[in-house]
């Protein structure tokens, strides 16, 4: 299974499934994202919501799609196992063992058994702007600012014992 956000398509030209979650918060906005399984089929799931990305855990056959509005938790064959409000959440990953890895702007979280299982991963200082990087094997290299003085710092999530260190001597002071 292979997953991409695309802008809206034309209707018909792809076999369609709309997820919405009843919300009185719920705005305009949509994401639609193209699905094509193991024998080119495609489908079009449209999402509440404005974009921000989805991911494949191959190894637990399931899918997560975070918009600005909900995240949404597929199985292989996309049908929602469970939504959740999640407005906070600005980034997503999957680790090479199949976990979703969540960060808003200050906190790192990896999803459990559910989106309702989040586990808060420690960090060595409290951290700011958060950006997701790269993997370099099992770990996952990401930037942050450290709060207490503004220092764009280098990180990296070790996702064998999942912890968070400094990567190494590469803190640059933002001006």
């Amino acid at each position: 299974m292979k997953a991409e956000i695309i802008n809206q398509p034309y209707s018909g030209e792809y076999k369609e499934r709309i997820y919405d979650v009843k919300s009185p918060w719920n705005g305009r906005e949509w994401t639609w994202i193209m699905f094509t399984d193991e024998y080119d089929v495609k489908t079009i799931g449209q999402f509440r919501g404005s974009p921000r990305t989805v991911k494949i855990s191959k190894k637990k056959g399931e899918i997560v799609v975070l918009t600005t509005y909900h995240t949404y938790h597929l199985d292989i064959e996309l049908d929602i196992i469970e939504t959740a409000d999640h407005q906070e959440f600005k980034g997503l990953e999957v680790s090479p063992s199949g976990t979703f890895i969540f960060h808003n702007s200050y906190e790192i979280e990896k999803m459990e058994n559910s989106l309702l299982e989040l586990t808060l991963l420690e960090s060595p200082f409290k951290m700011d702007l958060i950006k997701f990087k790269e993997w370099n094997n099992d770990r996952l290299v990401f930037e942050c600012n450290d709060f207490a003085d503004w220092t764009r710092t280098v990180m990296e999530l070790d996702t064998t014992d999942w912890k968070i260190r400094t990567q190494k001597n590469t803190s640059q002071q933002n001006l």
